[in-house]
């Protein structure tokens, strides 16, 4: 990779963590668009600037954008297990709880000690159960 394109994600990071979110959010396109150009960027590297982007976009409730970002994430870098807790959460707050337990599960997979995935999977499981006990039964009599 060159080092152009990790000075982007550099600054990118530096933006994201002083809470600098559009100007964070531009660069991390611009190294996305970059990395899709040279096809030599790192998968993590660009898997954590889906992530970050995908952040972004979380922060402005802009959740389907940002499960499109977690996703890329994913399918880049399937080792990852921070998107997908990331996605399993906007997925838990949508009421899609079948895909939430799914992403949590992965990532506790990945990550057996990852703590927030751990709670998170516990309350969908809650969730999804007081959901369906208030749903009137679909079965047939």
């Amino acid at each position: 990779m060159e080092s152009g394109e990790l000075a982007i994600l550099q600054k990118a990071d530096d933006e994201f963590n002083s809470k600098n979110y559009k100007p964070a959010e531009e660069l991390y396109t611009k190294f996305i668009e970059s990395c899709a150009k040279s096809r030599d960027c790192a998968a993590h590297d660009l898997a954590v600037a889906y992530n970050n982007r995908g952040q972004v976009k979380y922060l402005r409730v802009d959740f389907y954008e940002a499960m499109d970002d977690y996703t890329s994430a994913i399918q880049i870098n399937n080792r990852f297990e921070v998107p997908l807790y990331n996605r399993g959460l906007i997925r838990y707050r949508l009421g899609f709880f079948k895909d939430a337990e799914s992403d949590f599960r992965r990532a506790l997979e990945l990550n057996p000690n990852f703590k927030d995935a751990k709670e998170s999977l516990q309350q969908t499981l809650l969730d999804h159960e007081e959901k369906l006990k208030r749903e009137p039964s679909h079965q047939a009599h």
